[in-house]
């Protein structure tokens, strides 16, 4: 009679156990390395960016290069095409300030 007693004892504890054990053994979530970890930054700071545009800024920025400071001409063009929809004294306003960065 002690013998299944002991038994369902010890198969009782192993039910209980098992989870625990099984969480133990899971494997620990790795650090990033320092690859990963720039290509995480430089992924979210390329939100936004399609295309050649997106290809050229995380070649650069994979490669820890400062972004190249935008020229006259390619500012005027940016913000010409954010001041999409704006009309008079708002996109006058709108690009004053976005053509002086």
């Amino acid at each position: 009679m002690r013998l299944p007693i002991r038994v369902l004892a010890v198969s009782a504890l192993l039910a209980l156990a098992g989870p625990v054990l099984a969480a133990q053994d899971a494997p620990a979530k790795k650090a990033l390395t320092p690859q990963q970890q720039r290509m995480s930054t430089c992924n979210s700071q390329a939100a936004g960016k399609k295309g050649d545009e997106r290809k050229a800024f995380m070649s650069s920025c994979l490669k820890g290069e400062q972004p190249a400071k935008m020229t006259q001409q390619d500012k005027m063009k940016k913000c010409n095409a954010d001041a999409a929809g704006k009309k008079g004294d708002e996109r006058k306003a709108f690009m004053s300030t976005c053509l002086k960065g």
